[in-house]
């Protein structure tokens, strides 16, 4: 349960992260230089992928736990 808890804290902050990131690009999309757009593209990005990649090893955590092989469902390096 511990890891669970620990994946799942680790997706909702990175999706706080993620859509605040998102607002930030989607509200200066109009009042900033092309090249300060391309930096909140690739920021959003960034985060996006950081969300994906918690979703997917969230995924595969209880894919592992359902098919009754926790033992080999281990945190992420990244994961803290």
């Amino acid at each position: 349960m511990a890891k669970l808890r620990a994946l799942q804290s680790g997706v909702l902050e990175l999706a706080a992260n993620r859509n605040k990131v998102l607002r930030m690009f989607i509200a200066s999309r109009y009042a900033t230089t092309p090249l300060a757009q391309r930096e909140l593209w690739l920021e959003f990005s960034w985060a996006d992928q950081e969300y994906c990649s918690a979703v997917h090893d969230l995924a595969k955590f209880c894919r592992l736990t359902r098919n009754g092989d926790p033992g080999t469902a281990v945190l992420p390096e990244n994961s803290g």
